[in-house]
């Protein structure tokens, strides 16, 4: 995703379909199944299938995003599923989390102009109780000219150096750049480049 405005994704997503799907990132999940259920913020979260997941896995989880479609689906999706989410709609550049209360947070393809993006970041690493962790999924720079999905604006991608940059107050744990075949609903298909991010927050004692 990226910060067009509300509009724009209250269109996007009013449809019956689930355009991402309405299983969990493959990554978000992967690392979701490591660490042991507590609190968790996800922004951008779109129609909830990562929140869905967390919250079946035994999380308290936080949803945000621009649209209040989204928030519909993902509320649906929830029901269905069994699951308790809470789903705030706002702005997320002007969204301010409560801070060193999360034990986990993710962004999984949510993209900003590089401004915003600092920002947004810094409040992230804000928001994470001491040894939170961080699980980041975005399109590389190198996702212009590809149709798996993503902005098609340098700006708008990211490149390893922003995120250890933006990230350099967090431990890294993991951090890497790959091709994969990604296969998430209708808008997220095919060769796509992408970085994976793991961050860790260092403890008061450190």
């Amino acid at each position: 995703m990226n910060n067009f405005d509300s509009k724009f994704w209250d269109e996007r997503f009013s449809t019956d379909e689930y355009i991402y799907g309405t299983e969990p990132n493959k990554f978000f999940r992967e690392q979701l199944d490591k660490l042991p259920p507590g609190k968790i913020l996800l922004l951008g979260e779109g129609e909830g299938r990562n929140a869905v997941y967390a919250a079946k896995s035994g999380w308290l989880v936080h949803a945000v995003d621009y649209s209040k479609v989204a928030k519909h689906k993902a509320l649906n999706l929830a029901k269905y599923s069994g699951a308790t989410i809470k789903y705030d709609v706002q702005e997320i550049q002007n969204y301010f989390p409560y801070k060193n209360f999360y034990d986990a947070a993710a962004i999984i393809f949510f993209h900003l102009n590089s401004l915003e993006r600092k920002m947004l970041h810094h409040k992230l690493i804000d928001a994470l109780a001491p040894e939170g962790i961080v699980i980041f999924e975005v399109y590389e720079k190198d996702q212009l000219g590809k149709t798996s999905g993503g902005p098609q604006s340098s700006e708008m991608l990211y490149s390893l150096d922003e995120i250890k940059n933006d990230f350099s107050e967090l431990q890294t744990i993991f951090l890497k750049k790959e091709n994969i075949i990604l296969d998430e609903g209708n808008k997220h298909t095919g060769e796509a480049s992408i970085i994976r991010y793991i961050g860790k927050k260092k403890s008061n004692a450190e």
